[in-house]
């Protein structure tokens, strides 16, 4: 532990008698001062004796030191003559490896010229033996010597090759035939140790054959074999991939060149398996089911490509992708041409036939309507003047629109689009993908969603008519829902196949072109609130008296509103829900201000048709406060101002005559036009009376 001089002299006097008050002894000074004393110069007799010690150390320390450096030097000196010796020996080692070398060269240069003497005597002697037609050497006679012989066959054939025809027609064709039989003999052995699984046997039998002009075939014979055995499931392309694994491992074992000898037995399984069984199951529907042919084709390109991902693990050589892809195209060629004919023609019959089933689904003969031009104007005449211009088309609250239907026609073109992007070269596929969305448009918006909004249109009653049929908003709210149906499929499935081309703008344009139409046709639909109107005014009329705001008995009026009133508000706030039912976004408000605009004219003109008593204006003003109540459901600030104004004009009605001036120049009433004011006031049964009149002017 570190010292501590204090807590070292607190130890001592606590120790010492006398030296504190441990014990309740008295405390002794000198006592205590007689044990410092004592106790320093045992310290100081303690510090000379180490100091002694660490005098000596030192000295013993300083010797060593000494003898140490002059053996380190001893040893440096040794050090160094060992270096010398070993450089010495370096270089007579040296010296005696170039002699060494010399001299391997010379007798290399010596053995060389020997050996192939000797070689060359030995094929002599061979080469003799097929001149006498007698072989008589153990290495053609022994059939465990077939590799020996045929490494002579080979390179006896090689020489034979080189002599003249007319002087050695005859052992040239005994070494031929030799050379023939060696080499099936060489091929029936590797097929054997095949067959027997010996891959030792498999892989020296190859290395014999690798310079023998049947090489291929014992590849072939490998591949063949390979492949027995191998399609026993009825998934073709499984079985594929598992005997690829299956040789790539082996193949490595036994040839040279495996990567070659794989190729080519994928090579094999492409060309001669898997485009037998693409053209058994496609040519069988070709022609006869257009469906099931492009599900076939899909089906079998994809498992093919997938295959292909597969096969591009194993080593294949340096550009096994356009390998692969080549043989994919050398299946698939002759059914990829036409694809986007057969795509479209499938599309175009499905379509037409989805729709004709709907429509006979419905009993309906589907009729020619005018898109524009003078018949779209004699409609709107006709729904604005009444003028006989032919019968509107009653649809009996058909809308003639089915999400079914829709649903079948997008599923139909997803999956088109989704064969489109498989299916088509990539430089063909903006275009195709455009002819399928072509298609689309043509059937959906166009035969599907268009005629509705035109027979929806056709349907629409006047605004005189009596029938409340009001079918168009559903139509509308079917339109815009199967709309956001059609701009998520542009959306998830065209959009990807062609946004990175010159396509693209082509087809925003036709999708902005279809949306335009419809929403003028839409437009053309908002003559629905004349009908609206219309049957406002029919129910004012038949259920509005003129005794409601001029009662015979002013003392005994019952009622807090009129029936007109509560009829007119429950019509207007089912034609609200409905709308709001049926369109979204902006063009609820549009529509909602369009018809709260109309309502309030229409109550304002209803209004001033009657003369009110007292309590009959009271009773106006009741219904205005039900009407606006009714105008807050529209949620439009511009609808309830003018509500809200209607009902100040109202209080015109039965206000003392004394007040008159005073409600006109009230914050709702100060800024209209004096003559609406005093239109109000005229309806007042007490209006000729002087002092109502002088009061006013």
């Amino acid at each position: 532990e570190p010292f501590v001089a204090d807590e070292y002299i607190e130890r001592l006097a606590w120790r010492t008698p006398g030296g504190g008050s441990r014990g309740g002894e008295a405390f002794d000074p000198k006592r205590l001062l007689e044990e410092f004393v004592n106790h320093i110069q045992e310290l100081q007799v303690m510090d000379e004796r180490i100091q002694r010690k660490v005098e000596k150390l030192e000295q013993q320390c300083q010797k060593e030191a000494k003898e140490f450096a002059k053996k380190v030097q001893e040893l440096q000196k040794s050090n160094q003559i060992a270096f010398q010796h070993f450089q010495e020996l370096d270089e007579h080692i040296s010296y005696v490896a170039t002699k060494v070398c010399h001299l391997g060269d010379q007798l290399e240069g010596v053995n060389t010229p020997r050996q192939r003497a000797v070689e060359a005597q030995k094929l002599m002697k061979y080469f003799n033996e097929f001149l006498d037609g007698e072989l008589k050497s153990d290495v053609f006679t022994n059939s465990e010597k077939i590799k020996e012989a045929a490494d002579i066959i080979q390179k006896l054939h090689l020489i034979a090759q080189e002599l003249p025809f007319d002087r050695f027609s005859e052992v040239k064709s005994k070494i031929a035939s030799k050379y023939h039989d060696l080499e099936c003999q060489l091929i029936q052995e590797f097929t054997s140790a095949q067959r027997r699984g010996e891959i030792s046997r498999m892989r020296e039998v190859a290395a014999v054959l690798l310079h023998f002009k049947g090489y291929s075939h014992c590849v072939d014979v490998y591949i063949k074999q390979c492949q027995e055995g191998a399609f026993l499931r009825n998934d073709v392309f499984e079985d594929a991939a598992i005997l690829c694994q299956r040789v790539n491992k082996q193949v490595g074992e036994v040839f040279s060149n495996p990567e070659t000898v794989l190729a080519k037995l994928i090579q094999n399984i492409f060309e001669v398996k898997l485009q037998s069984f693409v053209k058994d199951q496609l040519e069988e529907h070709r022609k006869s089911d257009a469906e099931q042919y492009l599900k076939n084709l899909y089906d079998l390109y994809t498992r093919t490509t997938n295959l292909s991902s597969k096969l591009m693990e194993f080593n294949l050589g340096t550009d096994k992708q356009t390998f692969l892809s080549k043989l994919i195209k050398s299946i698939f060629i002759s059914y990829l041409e036409n694809y986007i004919e057969v795509e479209i023609g499938y599309l175009k019959t499905r379509s037409a036939m989805i729709l004709q089933r709907y429509y006979d689904s419905k009993n309906h003969q589907k009729r020619s309507i005018g898109t524009g031009g003078i018949q779209d104007l004699k409609e709107r005449i006709r729904q604005r003047t009444n003028l006989p211009l032919g019968p509107s088309i009653d649809t009996h609250g058909e809308t003639f629109l089915s999400q079914e239907v829709v649903v079948n026609l997008l599923q139909e073109t997803k999956q088109a689009f989704e064969r489109c992007h498989r299916l088509s070269d990539p430089s063909d596929l903006p275009k195709n993908a455009f002819r399928i969305f072509s298609m689309l448009v043509e059937f959906l918006c166009t035969e599907h969603i268009d005629y509705a909004l035109e027979t929806g249109l056709a349907g629409i009653p006047s605004s005189d008519s009596r029938s409340a049929n009001l079918y168009f908003l559903d139509v509308v709210h079917q339109a815009n829902t199967i709309f956001h149906l059609f701009d998520k499929q542009f959306n998830d499935h065209l959009m990807p196949l062609i946004s990175s081309s010159p396509k693209l703008s082509e087809c925003l344009q036709k999708k902005k072109d279809i949306i335009e139409q419809m929403e003028v046709k839409l437009d053309m639909g908002i003559d629905t609130l004349n009908c609206m109107i219309g049957q406002m005014k029919h129910i004012l009329a038949a259920e509005q008296k003129k005794t409601d705001f001029k009662p015979e008995d002013e003392n005994n009026v019952l009622i807090q509103y009129t029936n007109a009133c509560v009829k007119v508000c429950g019509y207007v706030r089912k034609q609200v829900e409905k709308i709001r039912h049926s369109m979204d976004g902006k063009n609820v408000d549009t529509v909602l201000m369009e018809l709260g605009v109309r309502f309030h004219r229409l109550i304002y003109e209803h209004l001033q048709q009657y003369s009110y008593s007292c309590m009959g204006g009271m009773l106006a003003i009741c219904d205005v406060a039900e009407y606006r109540k009714c105008a807050k459901d529209f949620k439009i600030p511009l609808v309830l101002q003018l509500f809200d104004t209607l009902h100040a004009l109202c209080n015109l009605l039965v206000v003392a005559p004394d007040n008159l001036k005073q409600v006109c120049s009230g914050e709702q009433l100060a800024n209209l036009d004096k003559n609406i004011l005093h239109s109000f006031v005229q309806l007042r049964v007490d209006y000729r009376s002087a002092r109502l009149a002088r009061h006013f002017s």
